[in-house]
């Protein structure tokens, strides 16, 4: 949830009772511009949005609900996903008699959930909560240009949040993959190239940029890598590619981001880069 700074609480002429907040400031969620972004940004998104659904299920309170669950609820703050809006939140579990009354419909399915001898709907609110960020956030989010050695397990993802598998299952399957927790996936993903590359250490390109995606740099094409195996792969497989420069900076899981170039004319000194130049024959 969003970061509470402070907050005034004061009498007000107009408006008795009148209570100012003072939060973070976060970004609006925009999914087509998430889509925009690399898998690596998205894959983060729904890290925090697990986090959240876990938060919200063993909250202090109870079963937390949010029964206006979208995306215009949300904001991002420093690459993790916040909910704002919590007017609508609920912790009231909807009571039955039989199982018929714990029945619960979205536009493309419906559920019916066990109704306790207490006379409560089981989990209907983390299962609410659940059931909305697959079909909001994961089902497009996490498939969309993904590893391919991750969509098995993705798909996984996205059918145990579209079933109403347990949350702690689908946090197991999140956290699972992140190249912060085992980064033998992406070792695995690492194809061996033909390709020669001539090592030029303390250099870097200023110019030679071309458009690539998804890039770090609307300019220019900047990925990240595990190794310098992979960003030879990539760079192999974009045929304006003759060269690439590895940084020193890194992405949230640790992978380095590398500058892709069209050439290699322009070579200046920098202590902090690496550049790999293609041999042509």
């Amino acid at each position: 949830c969003f970061q509470l700074y402070g907050y005034c609480y004061q009498d007000s002429n107009d408006i008795p009772d009148t209570l100012t907040t003072i939060t973070e400031l976060g970004s609006p969620l925009e999914m087509i511009q998430l889509l925009q972004t690399s898998w690596e940004d998205r894959f983060r998104i729904c890290l925090s949005l697990v986090r959240l659904l876990h938060y919200l299920a063993h909250s202090p309170l109870g079963s937390v609900t949010l029964l206006d669950f979208r995306p215009r609820q949300f904001v991002i703050v420093d690459g993790e996903l916040k909910v704002t809006d919590l007017d609508d939140a609920s912790i009231e579990e909807s009571s039955c008699t039989s199982n018929s009354d714990c029945f619960m419909e979205f536009p493309a399915r419906n559920f019916t959930l066990p109704c306790s001898v207490e006379g409560r709907c089981q989990s209907m609110n983390e299962k609410r909560n659940l059931y909305n960020a697959y079909r909001f956030f994961f089902t497009y989010l996490l498939p969309h240009s993904a590893p391919s050695s991750l969509r098995p397990l993705l798909d996984k993802i996205v059918n145990a949040t579209g079933n109403h598998n347990k949350l702690g299952n689908v946090k197991y399957l999140l956290f699972y993959p992140s190249p912060s927790v085992n980064s033998e996936f992406t070792q695995k993903c690492v194809k061996s190239a033909n390709t020669q590359y001539r090592r030029v250490p303390e250099a870097f390109i200023p110019d030679e940029n071309y458009r690539c995606w998804p890039s770090y740099h609307h300019k220019g094409c900047l990925l990240s890598v595990f190794d310098v195996n992979e960003a030879i792969e990539i760079c192999d497989s974009y045929s304006q590619c003759k060269a690439f420069v590895l940084t020193n900076q890194t992405t949230w899981t640790g992978r380095q981001l590398v500058f892709f170039k069209m050439a290699s004319n322009h070579i200046v000194p920098d202590p902090d880069k690496i550049t790999y130049v293609k041999v042509t024959d």
